[in-house]
């Protein structure tokens, strides 16, 4: 993966700051009305994060059972802490199929073009026959029009600064965190990167059948800022 479990543990600290009601609210609704046109028993989220998506997802389909993975210690633990079966670990390292995986809010998106096919490779591997994966990516407007700049956000106790920058297919962001300790601040850095895929990559690595790609404007441009796409996995 892309990132190191340090920056994703930095991240876990700063999540809360980051949070855009409206658009995940759009995404995860996307998510749910494509699968109750499915029929499946068992869903894997991968990067699932604190859990908020889960969380949701067993209101919508409370018989399904769901387990959620992400390589944050800190993030699996505050899944577990809401009820969510999630676990610390790599897709590639974990055991046992599902009849849907997921990767929600641009997890594909921080995996550098060189490590699709060993990811795909493990999506399938985990994947019933006929299973299905859905997933969300950025587009290129989406990075260069809606994640690039300055962002500079606080609460009581911290303080966040982000700047990030996307050439040649790469973003990066630099995140300097800033945590009150009594009468002074304690500072945090980190660097987050992220790479641009188009869907004829993805469809290429993904040895799988594409069952849908649509566009999505989730912060209200004319333009989409994410594809969600939709594999299932075949015999063909």
């Amino acid at each position: 993966m892309a990132n190191s479990t340090a920056s994703l543990d930095l991240y876990a600290r700063v999540e809360d700051m980051l949070e855009n009601e409206e658009a995940i609210a759009s995404l995860y609704g996307y998510y749910y009305e494509t699968l109750s046109q499915c029929t499946f028993d068992s869903l894997l989220d991968v990067g699932c994060g604190s859990g908020a998506y889960l969380l949701e997802l067993q209101k919508h389909f409370p018989s399904v059972k769901a387990k959620g993975i992400d390589l944050s210690p800190v993030m699996a633990e505050r899944a577990r802490d809401k009820g969510i079966d999630a676990e610390a670990v790599d897709l590639c390292e974990l055991d046992g199929k599902f009849d849907v995986i997921t990767a929600v809010f641009d997890m594909v998106n921080y995996l550098p073009r060189q490590a699709l096919e060993g990811f795909f490779g493990c999506i399938r591997e985990h994947l019933n026959d006929g299973g299905c994966f859905l997933f969300d990516v950025n587009t290129r407007y989406g990075f260069e029009n809606v994640a690039v700049g300055a962002y500079i956000v606080e609460d009581e106790t911290r303080f966040l600064a982000i700047d990030s920058d996307f050439e040649e297919g790469r973003y990066e962001a630099k995140f300097d965190l800033f945590e009150r300790e009594g009468e002074c601040y304690r500072r945090s850095s980190q660097t987050v990167e992220q790479f641009y895929h188009t869907p004829e990559t993805l469809v290429s690595v993904s040895k799988m059948q594409l069952l849908a790609k649509e566009p999505l404007s989730l912060y209200g441009f004319d333009e989409a800022d994410k594809n969600f796409m939709l594999f299932q996995k075949t015999d063909v």
